[in-house]
């Protein structure tokens, strides 16, 4: 018998309305439930700042305007219950709560509920003192100062140990690139060849300016201090320091390397002229500071220079303010890390990141297990710098006449080191019709006789002023 199909415009499903509503009404209380419990129940974890700068605020914007997002990262309630600075009168880029802000350190240290303690004061001391007193207390801590690390490493662990708490850095090197994180964790299964770094932001700014040439050293100074690079005083950028201090820490996560930063050879930028981004281009490499930490069967290299590094290598085309790290590990091959190695949220992005880390236990596993800063701890040996091997550049004024070349020539070979390439020009100043500017590379050559040879060279009489020498990369 045919039966009527229903028309699918008009055609209803008998739904019994009761019966759906039984189906999600039990879902729906389980859910509010749920809600309800996290609001009423949730830990909340009180957190203390001390230093309200630059990134002081980028973490208070972080921590109030996202606080959902570290709530749901950590399972728990966060709240930023003080911020100390000394100065609690200027207006900042942020509205604070009521009673948030304060000057009386004593409230927060001697605070059972306060359970973290964020560095971001800079440089070693009030901060070394600060951190000693939180860690005493019974408070762990998040730091993004690369000096006091690099300085009182041995001993802030060793407080830390002594009073089972811990220190997170990440934001000490690299500001929001997780260099640290990685070496900690993700690389963990290689024995690390080589690390190959831009670590400084400022000085990178500087190199990038004068690449072009049209900017002398002095003005891209000028124009790095402007746009918030620089200090008013940039010394521990351009002449190394600041890289040095930001290499030790690398090396000692990558290699287990327990070496004082003083003792690293450093060299700046503020030799460095515009003629020497011309000349590199000829010979296809552009300049850049690098840091450097290379395995060998005699020990472990570290130094930081002015580096001619190859144009079609990935370090040569970092730019501006950013950062770079070239990792090669044994089992992974290569690998590549680059963003924005300071600023307000970069960095204050990494601090956020410690303070989640720190909640969630992460930290605690990884500070008990690489048990870093400790003299007890087996270190790799460090070769000495008069034994590193490597090519150079050197870029010479001389006295143009007839046996010059034959003269530099002479005074290198003395020492074992060979000449690679050689490219000669007229000097910058147009009108000086008695000097030629002279540009070598060396094949590779041990350290010690590179710079004896140097020293040699500039007591000749036929070479002008120093001599200029830069790193090139292998």
């Amino acid at each position: 018998m045919n039966q009527r199909q229903p028309n699918a415009k008009n055609y209803r499903p008998n739904v019994n309305i009761a019966d759906l509503c039984c189906d999600w009404i039990p879902d729906l209380f389980l859910f509010i439930r749920s809600v309800c419990f996290k609001l009423v129940f949730m830990e909340k974890i009180k957190i203390a700042l001390f230093g309200f700068g630059t990134i002081g605020t980028g973490v208070a914007k972080i921590l109030f305007n996202h606080a959902d997002r570290v709530a749901q990262a950590t399972g728990q309630t966060v709240e930023l219950a003080r911020i100390c600075d000394k100065d609690i009168t200027t207006r900042r880029d942020i509205e604070l709560p009521s009673g948030v802000l304060c000057s009386n350190l004593e409230s927060v240290f001697s605070d059972p509920e306060i359970k973290i303690g964020i560095e971001l004061i800079g440089g070693l001391e009030p901060a070394r003192t600060f951190v000693l007193r939180l860690l005493e207390h019974g408070k762990d801590v998040v730091t993004a100062n690369k000096a006091l690390i690099a300085q009182h490493g041995n001993e802030l662990f060793a407080a830390a140990r002594q009073f089972g708490r811990t220190i997170a850095f990440e934001a000490a090197v690299c500001g929001g690139i997780p260099i640290l994180s990685a070496l900690s964790t993700a690389l963990q299964a290689n024995t690390l060849q080589s690390i190959n770094a831009i670590v400084n932001g400022t000085s990178n700014y500087i190199l990038s300016q004068m690449e072009g040439g049209k900017t002398s050293y002095r003005d891209a100074v000028l124009q790095a201090q402007q746009l918030g690079y620089a200090e008013a005083n940039p010394a521990m950028d351009v002449d190394g320091t600041d890289a040095v201090q930001k290499l030790t820490i690398l090396a000692q996560l990558g290699f287990d390397a327990d070496v004082a930063w003083q003792s690293v050879p450093r060299m700046g930028i503020e030799s460095i002229e515009s003629i020497d981004f011309r000349y590199a281009k000829e010979l296809g490499y552009r300049i850049k500071l690098l840091a450097v930490a290379e395995r060998s069967s005699e020990g472990l290299e570290l130094h930081v220079s002015p580096t001619l590094v190859k144009a079609d290598n990935p370090l040569a085309g970092v730019r501006d303010a950013f950062n770079a790290v070239k990792v090669v590990g044994d089992s992974v091959g290569s690998v590549f890390f680059q963003g924005l190695g300071a600023g307000q949220l970069p960095t204050a992005s990494a601090i956020v990141g410690d303070v989640i880390d720190t909640i969630l236990g992460r930290t605690a596993i990884t500070f008990r297990t690489l048990n870093l800063w400790n003299s007890d701890k087996p270190s790799i040996a460090i070769k000495s710098p008069n034994e590193f091997f490597g090519k150079s550049y050197l870029r010479f004024s001389v006295q143009d006449q007839p046996g010059v070349m034959h003269e530099i020539s002479g005074v290198l070979g003395n020492w074992g080191i060979s000449i690679a390439s050689m490219i000669q020009h007229e000097p910058e100043n147009k009108t000086d019709n008695k000097s030629a500017v002279l540009i070598l590379t060396t094949h590779e050559a041990r350290e010690g006789d590179l710079l004896e040879a140097i020293n040699q060279l500039e007591q000749l009489h036929t070479v002008h002023g120093n001599v200029v020498r830069l790193r090139v990369q292998n």
